[in-house]
């Protein structure tokens, strides 16, 4: 399911008092913003211009709450400008990314928009910004506390022990030790070693 509305549904999916600043940079640059249902792999995604008659394309997750919503739509402007600027020249999350971000955010803090913890993780962030809101996990500790409660969802870190987990894929794995930042967990049915990420969000297995 893709949601092609009208901008002006925009505002639905994010916090209070953002909208119209979200819509400067989307009507600046003539964007073509695009909900889609979860996708879990990414939480969203920039094209650009390809020469063709398709401009500046974005799309975010549907499903993420709101203030996971407006970071993601602005990492993904920060894509936008940084190519705007760049084209191709530089790393997708090098240090013109990295300033382009950090740039973008400091639009939307002191401005009470934000929930204060939420505040104080993006103001800790904007000084090294990361690849992903999912690879700053201060970032992705705070905003989980807005998400609606799944039951017997948790973080990998918030497992036991040895407890048993499943994966949105159906796989199960037994949580093993913290190796430096991740934990090695070990597949049930194949017996092989994974890392996992601190906040990679699981299912408890009983």
């Amino acid at each position: 399911m893709k949601k092609e509305a009208p901008l002006n549904a925009l505002a639905s999916y994010l916090p209070e008092g953002t909208f119209g600043q979200v819509m400067d940079f989307l009507t600046t640059y003539k964007v073509h913003l695009t909900v889609t249902r979860e996708r879990s792999s990414i939480l969203g995604d920039y094209r650009h211009p390809d020469g063709q008659g398709k401009g500046h394309r974005i799309s975010v997750n549907g499903n993420l709450n709101k203030y996971a919503f407006l970071l993601t739509l602005l990492h993904e402007i920060a894509h936008l400008t940084t190519f705007n600027k760049y084209a191709n020249r530089v790393a997708s999350h090098g240090k013109e990314w990295k300033q382009e971000f950090s740039f973008i955010l400091h639009g939307f803090v002191g401005k009470s928009l934000l929930p204060p913890d939420v505040e104080t993780a993006v103001r800790q962030s904007m000084a090294n910004p990361a690849a992903s809101s999912c690879a700053d996990e201060n970032l992705m500790r705070v905003l989980k506390n807005y998400d609606k409660q799944k039951e017997n969802h948790f973080f990998v870190e918030q497992v036991p022990l040895h407890g048993l987990f499943k994966t949105k894929d159906g796989r199960v794995f037994r949580r093993g030790e913290k190796i430096r930042k991740r934990y090695r967990c070990e597949e049930v049915a194949s017996h092989k070693w994974f890392l996992f990420s601190p906040v990679y969000e699981v299912e408890l297995v009983s």
